[in-house]
């Protein structure tokens, strides 16, 4: 299903303003916006899924980072990375194949109507 240049804006401003999203990525959903209707809009959109591809974590990638001391410490502990490794194995079980953090799933979005943002 096609999306409309807002709901593409709509996600994007969601992956922006999560606290899981990466300064470096935000920075090119930024220019990506600022872009929107002008000639550079391709280009800063390429750039921009770039960065998503780069930056939003698989599924698979968050289960094993949530199940990592680095993970634990991250995640505000050994409770609290649990409870995220089952929400992410519920999620995974029920079809989710990006992390179920805010960046991570509009990021996702994006990546999957890259088509949409390329057109």
């Amino acid at each position: 299903m096609d999306m409309t240049k807002q709901e593409l804006l709509d996600a994007a401003k969601k992956t922006a303003a999560a606290p899981s999203c990466y300064p470096g990525l935000k920075a090119l959903i930024e220019a990506w916006e600022k872009a929107l209707g002008t000639p550079e809009e391709h280009a800063a959109a390429v750039k921009m899924l770039a960065g998503l591809k780069e930056c939003v974590s698989d599924i698979d990638g968050f289960i094993a980072f949530a199940s990592s001391p680095d993970g634990v410490k991250v995640l505000g502990g050994e409770a609290a990375a649990s409870q995220a490794v089952e929400a992410a194995k519920s999620a995974k079980a029920k079809g989710t194949k990006y992390c179920i953090c805010p960046a991570c799933t509009n990021g996702g979005i994006l990546l999957d109507h890259e088509a949409d943002l390329l057109h």
